[in-house]
């Protein structure tokens, strides 16, 4: 299938040559459907918390020993998608059309001098000199002849302007956000932020422009990491009849594998606790208390799972240790096999087993399937137990893109709770379109994440990434149709052996900035 060429690209690429071939045969075979029990909702799968519960939530986050904290903002790729709208009126102003005044790229003309990064020295005093003004308006904020926001990075986008003058990009706010709540006891805020490697400079400027600042305003030690989608996640691209794409150089196509390949950027951070958000959900700081209050919440929450499950290990460890003795039968249990050690189907540890199941099926909508044994009941639920922890907020339903939150059949038998895409919903299933429809909820990507186990050490996060749930989509290079294949996303099937608990928060805190049109709305003005 390969050439010397080929050989040595994967090579120098990171991958190898089994990597490949697996890619390719995943194309030819796909993806299977998830299994959906049911939508997670309120009545089953989605805490909804009081005032008295999100006040219980945030002291036990204030009173939690935490080895270590840190933020992970997803920030890679440039803004383009951002500026979709603006693109599409440029061109069609260059080709001689005008633009209807309710257009996208004609609203945010006669809004420009709303937006924090309108100068007057950039772009003059508004003038009626339609549809000139509309073009250089436009090409001004997209292309090198001003802003070149077309091809930069939403991190570094001026955002929001305040009444004492001050302008802040994205990646600014992020750095405000994090000193508040994902502060360490010794006075510093960690962010990992994953950029590609062509924006490094101007993330780092970025940051040089505030760092000093905000350290001195805030009382807090900045601990800064860039870090890069590794190209050894790229996956090779095939055209329409599952062979390795070839470009005009015959050289085998690869791309990034989507926010899936972020997971090994995420297994490389040390801190035990991990807040996640994406680079363009971030508001004016008027609402940071109540983003604050909720993010600790989440926080509480995970931690409080946390210590649950440590508890219920601890336990397992201290009343299951070997010990001599007679060997029981015990009744009740289809194809069991005598032989093991009778401390496992003693009262005292089916008791606790019976306390996990129900914690389990009840707080994380596991239902474990029946063991053979007493032993393989212990050893399946220590599995369970011990799993990298992770807390979604979830918002209601308003119509945003995104993925929402499902209880879906495992492949041991078990149920579990998941973030699910459209792409992963089988709609020619009808128990799976009812379920999409009755969905209450979806996915703001609001994640807080416990990543050591009860013994102190970090998971290998590689280790619970379900291998099954990628995507297959369609592209096109120059012209000519692909199929490009996506790992498991971050928020999906890399986290889907992880221990998941759902929790509503207000629409209030989600204010994501798909289209700069977004930047009007009331959370990114004063």
């Amino acid at each position: 299938m390969f050439t010397k060429n080929d050989l040595a690209q994967i090579e120098q690429r990171g991958s190898s040559v089994q990597n490949v071939e697996e890619q390719v045969e995943r194309f030819k075979k796909g993806f299977p459907w998830l299994k959906i029990v049911a939508p997670a909702t309120p009545e089953r799968g989605i805490q909804v918390l009081d005032e008295a519960g999100v006040e219980a939530a945030v002291k036990y986050y204030e009173g939690a020993r935490i080895n270590g904290k840190c933020k992970f903002v997803p920030a890679s790729g440039a803004a383009s998608r951002m500026f979709k709208d603006l693109f599409s009126g440029l061109d069609a102003l260059k080709s001689g059309k005008d633009l209807a005044d309710d257009a996208p790229a004609a609203r945010f003309v006669d809004k420009i001098q709303d937006f924090a990064f309108y100068t007057p020295e950039l772009f003059g005093e508004k003038t009626c000199a339609y549809p000139e003004y509309r073009k250089e308006v436009l090409a001004k904020t997209l292309t090198d002849e001003g802003l070149g926001y077309g091809s930069k990075p939403k991190g570094v986008l001026d955002f929001h302007k305040y009444t004492d003058g001050e302008i802040r990009t994205a990646f600014a706010e992020h750095l405000v956000e994090a000193q508040n709540y994902m502060r360490n006891e010794d006075g510093t805020a960690n962010l990992v932020v994953t950029i590609s490697p062509e924006h490094k400079h101007l993330f780092e400027e970025a940051y040089a422009a505030v760092k000093d600042a905000y350290e001195a305003r805030y009382g807090v030690k900045y601990n800064i990491s860039f870090t890069f989608q590794d190209k050894a996640t790229d996956t090779v691209a095939v055209d329409v009849e599952n062979k390795p794409f070839r470009t005009e150089t015959d050289s085998l196509l690869f791309r990034p594998a989507g926010h899936g390949a972020l997971i090994y950027n995420l297994n490389a951070i040390k801190e035990e606790v991990v807040s996640i958000k994406n680079i363009d959900n971030v508001a004016n700081e008027r609402l940071l208390p109540q983003t604050a209050t909720w993010k600790k919440a989440l926080l509480g929450k995970a931690l409080e799972l946390r210590d649950i499950l440590y508890g219920y290990l601890r336990e397992l460890d201290a009343i299951c240790t070997p010990v001599a003795g007679s060997r029981v039968v015990v009744a009740g249990l289809p194809g069991y096999d005598p032989v093991y050690e009778d401390q496992y189907a003693s009262a005292e540890v089916m008791s606790l087993c019976d306390d996990i199941e129900e914690f389990l099926d009840k707080v994380l909508c596991v239902k474990m399937p029946q063991a053979e044994t007493c032993k393989d009941r212990v050893e399946a639920l220590r599995a369970k137990l011990n799993r990298p922890v992770r807390v979604a907020g979830m918002v209601k339903n308003q119509g945003e893109p995104g993925g929402g939150p499902f209880i879906i059949a495992e492949k041991d038998g078990s149920t579990s709770l998941q973030v699910l895409e459209s792409v992963q919903i089988n709609m020619s299933d009808e128990h799976a379109r009812n379920s999409l429809a009755s969905a209450t909820h979806f996915n703001p990507v609001d994640i807080v994440c416990c990543l050591h186990d009860y013994k102190g050490q970090s998971f290998d996060l590689l280790k619970y990434v379900d291998a099954d749930a990628g995507f297959i989509s369609s592209k096109s290079y120059q012209g000519r149709e692909l199929k490009a294949l996506e790992l498991p996303g971050l928020w999906n099937g890399a986290m889907s052996n992880w221990n998941t608990l759902f929790v509503e928060v207000p629409l209030e805190t989600f204010n994501p900035v798909k289209v700069v049109l977004d930047l009007l709305r009331p959370a990114h003005r004063n």
